[in-house]
């Protein structure tokens, strides 16, 4: 395979998305590993069509769809295997962040509920994204995105206030 710029333009590409595109990965997953898995699958897929995504408008829509697919998708196929445990969840990350404590009760909460909840909490309130973006990224109506917020977030507050009230 000669290289004719495409190679160079992908390793650009990871080395300017790779950092978010984990952090995203990790609250999906909420296990390093796992997150680091999926990114690197999203990565590998997306190379194995780098021409084809390259010239799209944005290839960091196509990222983040890719990982979101990624993710669904192996939780549906996975849904009675692997279950998630708190385990990896004293590492430290490589964001920093001002409260450390809180972000871990944040992760564990969020690893609690359903995939679906957690992708839409993670892109409209993580990733600050809209709620049409939401939307579109996970092939829902902005009404199931409103509605997913809403009770993902009433499920999630008890867990991370809970964690919170022990600690003091």
């Amino acid at each position: 395979m000669t290289n004719d710029g495409h190679e160079d333009d992908f390793g650009e590409f990871v080395r300017a998305t790779g950092t978010r595109l984990y952090r995203q990965a990790l609250l999906l997953t909420g296990d390093h590993h796992l997150a680091e898995d999926l990114t690197q699958t999203t990565y590998a897929k997306m190379y194995a069509s780098w021409r084809r995504v390259s010239r799209a408008d944005n290839p960091v829509a196509y990222a983040r769809a890719t990982l979101l697919n990624t993710f669904l998708s192996h939780r549906r196929l996975r849904r009675s295997g692997e279950l998630p445990t708190d385990s990896t969840l004293g590492r430290e990350s490589s964001a920093p962040e001002d409260d450390p404590t809180t972000r871990l009760d944040l992760l564990a909460a969020l690893a609690v509920l359903p995939p679906h909840d957690r992708a839409v909490l993670v892109l409209r309130y993580w990733e600050d994204r809209s709620v049409a973006d939401t939307a579109r990224d996970l092939g829902l109506t902005e009404t199931t995105v409103r509605t997913r917020s809403r009770r993902a977030l009433e499920r999630l507050r008890p867990l991370v206030g809970a964690e919170l009230t022990e600690r003091t």
